[in-house]
């Protein structure tokens, strides 16, 4: 890693009750990458999460975002920093799509301002790259389950912070929207520099879109590092007790993977 770190993760370690979830977590993360974060179910990719966003706190270490604690920033200043889009987000309000997706830019209103044309702008511009431009009157609880799911990362896209979290952003579409998901995402760290670190269930879909992957195992990092040297058939084997070929796609010059079902 060259320049400072976004985030340094110093022995972090985290539990619930008599449960350890995480346990001394030592990790480097550099600005302008996409990272998946994969695992099985329940190796603790959202509390991995939750602490980069500073919506839960080590028991035992440090977060540190721009050599910062997280725990020091107030909460408008995270907020202009980072976005997150939880894994699931339950919105009882009866509120237009487009107010929902405006909230996103809440941080940088000052108090009693109405939004700016900028504001509306980046409103609008989520809108379209989430293809829910035409529901933007309609109420959030007449939507689908898939269709909410856009709404709230058109909300985080909105907000355009240089750092966006993601709890499985595609787990509720359909193919055509995951990829449109995926492309965007990738876009905005290509183009734009931010950096998108997202829990992905499909290590295909991971392998193919990110630059990196952190895997979780056994309540630590049991690798991270460059796509190429993490999807092996091996780690797929040992983490996720699953056989898959895995092979390079000269194309995209990444490896893709195939699961047996034999």
């Amino acid at each position: 890693m060259t320049g400072a770190p976004l985030f340094s993760l110093e022995k972090c370690s985290f539990g619930y009750a008599a449960a350890p979830v995480l346990e001394g977590i030592d990790m480097q993360l550099a600005p302008g990458r996409f990272y998946g974060l994969l695992g099985p179910n329940g190796s603790g990719k959202t509390t991995l999460l939750d602490l980069l966003s500073g919506a839960a706190m080590p028991q035992q270490g440090k977060v540190l975002f721009h050599g910062r604690e997280v725990g020091a920033y107030g909460k408008a200043e995270l907020a202009r920093n980072l976005a997150l889009v939880p894994q699931d987000l339950h919105i009882g309000f009866d509120f237009p799509v487009f107010e929902v997706v405006m909230m996103g830019r809440h941080p940088f209103i000052p108090r009693f301002s109405p939004p700016s044309p900028e504001d509306a702008g980046l409103v609008r511009q989520a809108l379209a790259e989430m293809d829910i431009a035409a529901l933007q009157d309609r109420s959030v609880l007449q939507l689908s389950g898939g269709e909410r799911q856009r709404v709230l990362v058109a909300r985080a896209l909105a907000q355009n912070t240089p750092v966006l979290l993601l709890d499985e952003p595609t787990a509720s579409l359909d193919v055509r929207h995951t990829l449109d998901i995926m492309k965007i995402l990738r876009q905005r760290v290509t183009s734009a520099g931010i950096t998108v670190i997202a829990t992905i269930h499909d290590l295909d879909l991971a392998s193919a879109f990110c630059d990196e992957l952190i895997v979780l195992h056994g309540r630590t990092v049991y690798r991270h590092g460059p796509v190429a040297t993490v999807m092996t058939r091996e780690m797929i084997r040992e983490v996720f007790t699953a056989e898959a070929r895995v092979s390079h796609d000269d194309r995209l010059g990444k490896p893709r993977v195939q699961y047996s079902y034999a």
